[in-house]
């Protein structure tokens, strides 16, 4: 099997099985002998922030010196950004490989096994094949019954920041959902949790003390910004002094200080992990489209928020470092999202408008958004394709312009790679 056919049968795999649940997934591992069984994890679940969250956990274990797998979704560019070990993407030949193994066994299944089941299997192969001493393992979607719930007890359960997606999933209400998310608190593991309303704070607490795992959540109030410009931010939180952070917006030191915080759990578990680990691990972190600088001329962010808390974390940050600038929006939006409320938040800081399609059937076309949104009284233009979208927002924002490129990370890749073409 090649790279190439690995690919089109992973995507072939139908996204949505007849049984909800782990019991195919947990098929796979058996026939697969389990590998997922041999591993330690830091298991990491929320609405928004866990895939920084996750990059900076595994930069910190790599820094001390620990075997450390990283499994996030979705990719930005290539598939294989999914699964790396050791800050090295999982390569085509290794994919394709365990893709051949892996593809009869999925086969032989009376229920076969979802795209993304399929690729959590693959996952669990790495890791294993690599004898990871650790993998840093996010959820897909929810929690309980995500496919990568088949683990044991991690050694910490870490749930990001909870907002109201995928409802029709995993609960209409904060509480709901909170109780899906927890599911990934077993015994014998610490919890970790982003500071969050009453009512998903109690559900958490409850389940904690219903397993007899120890709960740490985060304090911002110890949180004191030093410094920020588009090279990164310094901060302290509590006795941490001067954490030099490159990944941009108040909402990434508040990720951070769920970070810390689940180190502190991990050490607890009798991980070995200097504080030197952390401050260099931290600084190292690698998280590309997060309200990242492709380039200065003119300024070119690109964000891949794509629901209303992450519009309302972009929002923050366009007031904190484009204040007063006129920005020219590039942007995208998958048709089934929640895009009306998206754009009410953003509108008011954009100068204009350039529509894309990003590249999945799901997305709404470019001329239709454009249409949507000169309901805001600002200018909107369709772009044929996202390379000329770019093209076209960077001439209107001249030199000295921003643009700002937001709404889904299905573009997010295209955009990083047109605009790393022409600098």
């Amino acid at each position: 099997m090649t790279y190439e056919e690995a690919l089109t049968y992973i995507h072939s795999v139908c996204w949505k099985g007849s049984i909800p649940g782990l019991s195919r997934t947990q098929e796979l591992l058996a026939k697969m002998g389990n590998p997922e069984k041999n591993m330690k994890y830091v298991h990491i679940t929320g609405t928004n922030g866990k895939g920084s969250t996750a990059a900076m956990t595994a930069s910190i274990l790599r820094k001390a010196g620990y075997q450390t797998g990283l499994y996030t979704s979705p990719f930005l560019w290539r598939f294989n950004e999914r699964m790396n070990v050791n800050g090295c993407d999982i390569s085509d030949e290794e994919l394709a490989e365990i893709t051949a193994e892996i593809k009869p066994l999925a086969e032989s299944m009376r229920e076969h096994p979802t795209e993304f089941e399929l690729v959590t299997a693959i996952g669990f192969a790495y890791f294993a094949r690599h004898k990871c001493d650790i993998v840093v393992l996010e959820v897909g979607m929810g929690g309980a019954m995500d496919s990568t719930n088949v683990i044991p007890a991690p050694e910490a359960a870490v749930i990001t920041n909870i907002g109201l997606d995928h409802t029709e999933y995993l609960g209409s209400t904060f509480a709901q959902i909170a109780e899906t998310k927890s599911g990934i608190v077993k015994p014998g593991c610490q919890a970790v949790l982003y500071p969050s309303r009453p009512d998903v704070e109690d559900v958490v607490s409850r389940v904690c003390r219903e397993k007899g795992v120890g709960l740490r959540i985060a304090d911002f109030g110890k949180i004191y910004s030093v410094s920020r410009d588009f090279s990164g931010q310094v901060f302290d939180y509590g006795s941490y002094r001067n954490i030099h952070l490159p990944l941009l917006g108040g909402h990434q030191l508040r990720n951070c200080a769920v970070v810390l915080e689940t180190i502190q759990a991990l050490r607890q578990q009798g991980w070995v992990i200097s504080d030197e680990n952390l401050y260099e691990g931290i600084r190292d972190t690698i998280w590309p489209g997060r309200f990242e600088l492709l380039r200065r001329d003119p300024i070119f962010i690109v964000d891949g928020g794509h629901n209303p808390q992450c519009l309302e974390a972009l929002a923050e940050n366009v007031r904190e470092y484009l204040a007063d600038r006129e920005i020219v929006a590039l942007t995208g939006v998958m048709a089934d999202k929640d895009y009306t409320d998206m754009y009410a938040e953003m509108a008011p800081l954009i100068a204009r408008f350039v529509t894309v399609t990003p590249d999945n059937p799901r997305a709404m076309q470019a001329s239709e958004l454009a249409k949507f949104l000169k309901q805001f009284g600002k200018p909107a233009q369709a772009a044929p394709t996202v390379e000329q979208g770019v093209l076209d927002a960077m001439e209107l924002a001249g030199k000295d312009g921003v643009v700002l490129a937001f709404g889904s990370l299905y573009m997010t890749g295209a955009i990083r790679e047109t605009v790393k073409n022409r600098v």
